[in-house]
């Protein structure tokens, strides 16, 4: 049985990719795939789909959608750096757990 991965970044974060040919791309994270340990981000790594035409009168096609690939590939993207950054834990003095950059301590 495969393991339950933790991943870092979840939907809705924006993210920089740090690697590969979409390096330096921004965007929002639209899905989390914790078991395969990828991500899909709007607007990187655009791949083209076949799409047969399922009932009579609907069109098939190519479509071009975002692929998934690998979270370690993308950084969240700290707004006040500028920058991709890790993610660090911190408690609040009201006892909640937040999730802030590791560079400059902003709460992402």
């Amino acid at each position: 049985m495969a393991e339950r991965k933790k991943l870092a970044l979840r939907k809705d974060d924006v993210v920089i990719v740090n690697s590969g040919d979409e390096k330096g791309k921004k965007g929002k994270v639209l899905e989390v795939s914790p078991k395969e340990g990828k991500i899909i981000v709007e607007g990187v790594n655009i791949v083209s789909k076949h799409v047969r035409p399922k009932k009579q009168g609907e069109e098939g096609g190519i479509l071009k959608v975002e692929g998934a690939f690998y979270a370690s590939k993308a950084n969240i993207f700290c707004a006040k750096c500028g920058k991709g950054t890790r993610i660090a834990h911190k408690v609040l003095e009201d006892g909640k757990k937040v999730r802030v950059c590791a560079k400059c301590g902003e709460i992402l």
